[in-house]
């Protein structure tokens, strides 16, 4: 399984078409509750006229997203908005370590309590060290200190990039993220 992915979408609305498209949103992101990995979405209203609506879909993995986009569903609700947008969507894909905790640079999305976040890496961090320094410590513990620095370095950061932290933060993302609001 892969890790998580999250999608931005901005998209140029058609003057006049603001309120269908926002019903479209709703209605898509409700229909969407039933795919398997889909996690939610947040959206933001463009501040000035004409500028593009955005949008964050979270999907459990890449898989989840590439069964969303060959969809019926989504080919249907790409012809059913055509007629309302300005041009096509221009889509952003992050995976990995950049979604840890942070949006989506570009995006006006709520945003993880540091204190939270600091919490969160302080217990992950202290626990993966321990574990990794007694299981390690036998093998390597006779080595220079830069050579055992290096190796466990190496170990957590792997870890944490691929195995820990994508569903330490699915599992916490409510807790991380208290403000906001997910159409799970």
């Amino acid at each position: 399984m892969s890790e998580p992915v999250t999608i931005v979408v901005r998209r140029r609305v058609k003057a006049g078409s603001e309120q269908f498209y926002e019903n479209w949103l709703n209605r898509l992101t409700s229909e969407a509750q039933a795919l398997q990995g889909y996690l939610g979405a947040q959206f933001q209203k463009p501040s000035n006229t004409g500028a593009p609506y955005t949008s964050v879909f979270r999907f459990a993995s890449l898989e989840a997203l590439e069964a969303f986009e060959r969809s019926e569903m989504r080919a249907r609700y790409l012809g059913e908005i055509a007629a309302h947008v300005a041009a096509d969507a221009v889509w952003d894909r992050t995976t990995g370590l950049e979604v840890w905790f942070e949006a989506p640079k570009g995006t006006v999305v709520a945003q993880p309590s540091p204190h939270r976040m600091a919490l969160v890496l302080l217990v992950v961090v202290f626990v993966l060290v321990l574990l990794l320094n007694l299981a390690l410590g036998p093998v390597i513990g006779n080595w220079p200190l830069a050579l055992r620095l290096l190796v466990t370095v190496i170990l957590q950061v792997t870890l944490m990039t691929y195995f820990i932290m994508p569903r330490v933060t699915r599992i916490l993302a409510r807790w991380i993220f208290p403000s906001t609001k997910t159409a799970i």
